[in-house]
């Protein structure tokens, strides 16, 4: 059974915590004690129904405001698939958890409120959407009932989104539009008779059938060394597996891959994991790959589809999206996380700050604020094996991290290889 990521994203009070809460109720995903819990909270704030909301909104800041602001990561499944859902803020300044919730969704949940329209941070989540270059977006227009279950309520909202999802949208992204009510359960798993008007089909099997299969099968093979297995024993004095994950594409026997840096050729003798045989390993699998050739591999090290090789450089341009509350400056020195290396990184240039509201662009900038997103240009002091994002999410991300503090400062997608 194969597990779809999906991440939220919504202004304050869209309903993103109520739609995810009526998901995990309706598939029945609620274990009864958590449920009578719930049905008590709803009584003790004198509602007349029951709040779903609190399903996920787990910090006591969250229940207190009633508002996200941590990711909160949600589990539940149906008959055909596995779900995780990545519930992020609406608020502009949990904007980074946003990014950070979203980095590896495969669909994206945009939520918008009837009566209010699209609003700045509708634009804000969306074009985060589109440079993580997630292909699924469902915009769930919501609050259906408080504007009547009006079909011209819908399709004004809906083409205020498109008038700025148009030009944003990267070529072959997929947007679905559904009118739905979280709150009472309206076109989530079942049609609504409300909106007989909808020809679509409910949230829930839209989700069913989504094909991502095909979405993993675009990028070539890539997989960074993790670590050199040689068990030295008597059973298997001979043999030598390099271990890692498959950042991307497919591997099996007989695959033609070169070795990175030092870009020699050999082919793939088998693909194991835990001592067993495998036809073939994709996409977020661990695995221990045997070559036919004896030669130099070490931690840090990639394996690549000998055909579609990535770039080796050391120096980079890249939409950088901001996460610290210390500015970026250039001149400034952060270590670059690409995969499993690690290297020092000198900030060149700071570029094309984007207002993503209206999408315009201040060229020259002296620094980049929290959740601010720019054009940055970094001197590496090794080489990376790399892609543009574009061309593969996987081997086209990486993070800053700040030498002093250690922490996450800021999430990049490599636009250029110099």
């Amino acid at each position: 059974m194969d597990i779809l990521k999906i991440t939220t994203a919504g202004s304050v009070d869209d309903g993103k915590s109520t739609l995810i809460g009526r998901l995990l109720y309706e598939t029945k995903s609620v274990t009864e004690d958590k449920l009578a819990a719930i049905e008590a909270a709803s009584q003790r704030k004198g509602l007349g129904f029951l709040d779903l909301s609190l399903l996920t909104d787990g910090l006591i800041a969250e229940r207190e405001q009633g508002i996200t602001i941590d990711v909160a990561h949600i589990y539940f499944a149906t008959a055909k698939r596995k779900y995780i859902i990545a519930d992020t803020p609406g608020h502009f300044e949990y904007t980074r958890n946003m990014v950070t919730g979203a980095s590896n969704a495969q669909v994206s949940l945009i939520l918008i409120d009837a009566r209010n329209g699209v609003v700045d941070q509708t634009y804000r989540h969306f074009y985060i959407a589109s440079l993580l270059r997630i292909k699924h977006v469902i915009v769930c227009i919501n609050k259906m009932d408080l504007v009547g279950f009006s079909e011209e309520s819908f399709n004004q909202v809906k083409e205020q989104f498109m008038a700025y999802a148009d030009k944003v949208r990267f070529e072959g992204q997929e947007i679905d539009f559904i009118p739905i009510s979280s709150l009472m359960g309206e076109n989530i798993v079942t049609p609504s008779d409300a909106m007989a008007w909808y020809d679509g089909e409910p949230l829930l099997n839209l989700l069913e059938n989504i094909n991502v299969e095909a979405d993993l099968r675009e990028y070539p093979f890539r997989m960074p060394v993790q670590m050199v297995i040689r068990p030295m024993s008597e059973q298997l004095h001979d043999y030598r597996a390099y271990a890692g994950k498959v950042a991307s594409g497919k591997i099996k026997s007989g695959l033609a891959v070169k070795v990175l840096p030092s870009g020699l050729e050999t082919q793939v003798q088998a693909v194991e994991r835990f001592g067993e045989s495998l036809t073939e390993a994709a996409q977020g699998e661990s695995v221990n790959v045997l070559l036919t050739d004896d030669i130099d591999i070490s931690r840090g090290d990639m394996l690549a589809a000998a055909d579609d090789m990535p770039s080796l450089t050391k120096q980079i341009a890249a939409t950088v999206t901001w996460l610290d509350h210390t500015s970026l400056r250039p001149g400034q020195m952060f270590l670059l996380q690409h995969g499993v290396n690690r290297v020092k990184a000198k900030v060149l240039s700071v570029t094309n700050k984007v207002d993503v509201a209206n999408l315009t662009e201040t060229e020259t900038v002296d620094e980049l604020k929290l959740n601010e997103i720019a054009q940055v240009e970094l001197k590496l002091a090794k080489e990376i094996f790399a892609d543009t994002y574009e061309q593969n999410k996987t081997n086209g991300a990486f993070i800053l991290i700040s030498e002093q503090s250690n922490n996450t400062a800021g999430v990049g997608f490599i636009k250029e290889i110099r």
